[in-house]
């Protein structure tokens, strides 16, 4: 049973949410918020990434993030429903791929015993910094991004509800139209939800334990306390897509070309090539010394390999990154890093060609089957294991806690 709940969103004036909608405030650099903020100031980055504006600490960030949002409520830029409802939330790629899911408040109870299931590890600073940020706004300012196995009675409900008229129609700076439609008659969608078995956190690990942990520092609550729910948007993963997410390496200056290609040879079949991308599972494209090399896993799993050992991400992790670079924790070894594949290819070459990366690693993507068949088994990817494209805007909607 998935409990969904009905909220009163704080969210954009319709004439005005086009500049509000930002990207998520953990994929875009320090810099490219300055520069986005400095051309729209109603960018939700001054509410979500304030620190482009206060260079000091951490309560200093949140202070301004906090004054911004009164600002941007003040003015009338944020306004906030009177009823509680369901939005349903639609995000149609350049490309034609489109994605509908709702937008409502998830049980954190639900979470707490494993109903709403995980498949990351979370960082406990970057759990922290959010949960302050939920704390000094008693707002969750960005939307979890949740998978369920879809049925056919949500299915009807959608298709019902986007039949109507939307509250905000827009495309995006990144290309994607962006459509929601409020849905004030709630309980069918609620009855429809009680039928799903579990909820799969796709994207926003950290939000939705900084949401946990800002629940139990506030405390005193009850079933109807809306600091007991996290605002997510839950979407059917047959309809999702997820992205590579590649691997760079820094250092290394004392291994050479050859060292690495013997070395990473003892697991893989390796041949120079064009070729970029990998076309299937077990395959890996490294660029390196600037050439492509295109490269096999002829290595072998243990017996008992569960779900998670059998991802691209782990055999680059066990029979690469450990065994070549010494690299054995992913999570907190800084000679790795992570290179979201909507970036590109070329944003892999760039960084090997400027010198800031050692060699770079384009991998296969992680399926959806993967995500849920690692989740149910309870078991944790890899960090940086899926990028999902597109993203989920933030600022489209605000659940005040």
């Amino acid at each position: 049973m998935a409990i969904v709940k009905p909220f009163r969103a704080l969210r954009p004036d319709e004439e005005k949410v086009q500049n509000v909608a930002s990207v998520p405030y953990d994929v875009i650099y320090e810099e490219e918020v300055r520069a986005v903020t400095a051309e729209n100031p109603l960018s939700f980055l001054r509410i979500s990434r304030a620190e482009a504006e206060c260079e000091n600490s951490v309560d200093t960030d949140h202070k301004r993030s906090r004054e911004n949002f009164e600002d941007f409520i003040k003015r009338g830029v944020l306004v906030q429903d009177e009823d509680p409802a369901f939005y349903l939330y639609r995000l149609t790629a350049a490309d034609g791929h489109a994605q509908t899911g709702i937008v409502a408040g998830c049980s954190l109870e639900e979470y707490e015993h494993g109903k709403i299931k995980k498949h990351e590890k979370t960082r406990p600073d970057k759990v922290e910094d959010r949960k302050s940020h939920m704390l000094a706004l008693r707002a969750q300012t960005g939307l979890i991004f949740l998978a369920y196995r879809e049925t056919p009675a949500i299915d009807a409900i959608i298709s019902d509800v986007t039949s109507q008229p939307a509250l905000y129609d827009f495309v995006a700076d990144d290309g994607v139209r962006q459509t929601v439609w409020k849905m004030s008659e709630t309980e069918r969608l609620a009855n429809a939800f009680a039928e799903v078995d579990a909820l799969y956190v796709a994207d926003g690990h950290h939000r939705i334990e900084s949401a946990y942990q800002a629940r139990n520092a506030i405390g005193d609550a009850s079933s109807g306390s809306e600091h007991e729910y996290v605002m997510a948007g839950v979407f059917p993963a047959r309809d999702l897509r997820i992205l590579a997410y590649n691997r760079i390496v820094r250092g290394y200056e004392d291994l050479s070309d050859r060292d690495i290609l013997d070395a990473i040879a003892k697991n893989f079949s390796v041949r120079e090539t064009s070729v970029k991308i990998p076309a299937k599972r077990g395959d890996v494209c490294m660029y390196l010394g600037g050439k492509w090399h295109e490269m096999s896993f002829v290595g072998t799993l243990p017996a008992d390999a569960g779900p998670t050992d059998r991802l691209d991400v782990s055999i680059v992790q066990h029979y690469i990154m450990e065994p070549v670079f010494g690299i054995g924790d992913p999570r907190t070894d800084e000679r790795i890093g992570f290179v979201g594949g909507a970036r590109g290819t070329e944003e892999l070459e760039h960084l090997v060609d400027s010198g800031e990366a050692r060699a770079a690693f384009s991998l296969f993507p992680t399926t959806m089957d993967d995500l849920l068949a690692v989740s149910d088994m309870g078991e944790i990817m890899p960090p940086k294991s899926t990028w999902f494209e597109p993203k989920l805007k933030d600022g489209l909607f605000i659940h005040r806690i």
